[in-house]
């Protein structure tokens, strides 16, 4: 298997709780939270090591809460690098308001950080091999100009090793510059990459077609949240559903979905077998509440249900 090297370039430490039920301008009694340690590309090796397999972790902390978010990566036994950096770590809050079953996501901004601080990350994906699986996930911190993704793509392109990239913005154009193996954006996303704010889905089959025969990435993965996602490479154009749930948290989902693609891809599956279990780990995820992620044995089973729903929508162009 190729090895596969996460980064996050903000991570969080991810608090859930639960309440009663929200009301404003009280103080309202809370479950005892629970800490996980959270950022794109940490929640991508975290559900690789819930399916049985291997990432290395690189990320960026700081202060106080730095120190006790890599006690939490340590406690989930991740291969991983801590780039370390004077700021302090941010912390998100996830709220579950359990009479109506709605779920509050608090999303703090990240510490500043300068390049002599994220720059060694730079120097970590210069030393990447031929066919490693380099994923860059979630947002970027203050201080880190999106410009530095497309410095590394083009990194990764001269190493030969494959790029995913889940990030959305000018992170994402300055990427798509350099040229990517796999991007994963959701409608939104990537209506505001191509400047269509009500992006329906026959667009969606357009935008793809058009950045991957500019060469600007092999494969386009466009998230559908419950419904499933779009596949389009070269040679396809799918529409996969997703199994039908009981959703009790979608926190992770997206990073789930993502950690089974590059997982299966890793190991040599193609891309709609690849997108196939990955849809099966993003469903699994939402089985959970917090940011728990996928489990092995829930994946399994609604993998099957996936391949059983084969008959997929096939566009035609």
């Amino acid at each position: 298997m190729n090895r596969i090297i996460t980064f996050t370039f903000n991570p969080a430490i991810d608090k859930s709780t639960t309440i009663g039920h929200l009301v404003p301008e009280k103080k309202l009694a809370c479950s005892p939270p629970v800490f996980e340690p959270g950022g794109g590309g940490i929640n991508v090796s975290r559900a690789i090591k819930n399916l049985g397999d291997h990432s290395t972790a690189v990320y960026l902390s700081g202060g106080y809460s730095g120190r006790f978010f890599s006690s939490l990566v340590d406690k989930e036994r991740l291969d991983a690098i801590n780039v370390t950096i004077s700021g302090r770590t941010r912390e998100n809050l996830v709220v579950l308001d359990v009479s109506t079953g709605q779920q509050y996501r608090f999303g703090m901004p990240g510490p500043t950080v300068s390049e002599k601080e994220w720059q060694p990350c730079l120097d970590i994906i210069s030393k990447c091999k031929d066919d490693d699986y380099i994923v860059v996930s979630g947002s970027l911190p203050p201080g880190m100009p999106p410009a530095v993704i497309g410095e590394i793509a083009g990194i990764v392109k001269k190493r030969r090793a494959k790029l995913v990239i889940d990030l959305a913005g000018e992170a994402l154009e300055c990427a798509l510059k350099e040229g990517v193996y796999l991007i994963k954006p959701n409608l939104s996303e990537l209506g505001a990459l191509t400047g269509n704010a009500h992006i329906t889905e026959p667009d969606v089959y357009l935008a793809a077609r058009q950045i991957i025969n500019r060469g600007q990435s092999a494969a386009v993965v466009v998230s559908l949240g419950a419904s499933g996602c779009i596949l389009v490479t070269r040679d396809e154009q799918v529409m996969i559903p997703a199994p039908l749930v009981k959703a009790i948290s979608t926190v992770g989902a997206g990073d789930s979905m993502l950690a089974g693609i590059v997982l299966k891809l890793s190991k040599g599956a193609g891309f709609l077998g690849a997108v196939r279990y990955g849809i099966a780990c993003g469903t699994a995820a939402t089985l959970h509440a917090g940011t728990g992620l996928c489990h092995k044995e829930d994946v399994e089973k609604l993998f099957q249900q996936v391949l059983n729903n084969a008959s997929v929508t096939m566009a035609t162009w």
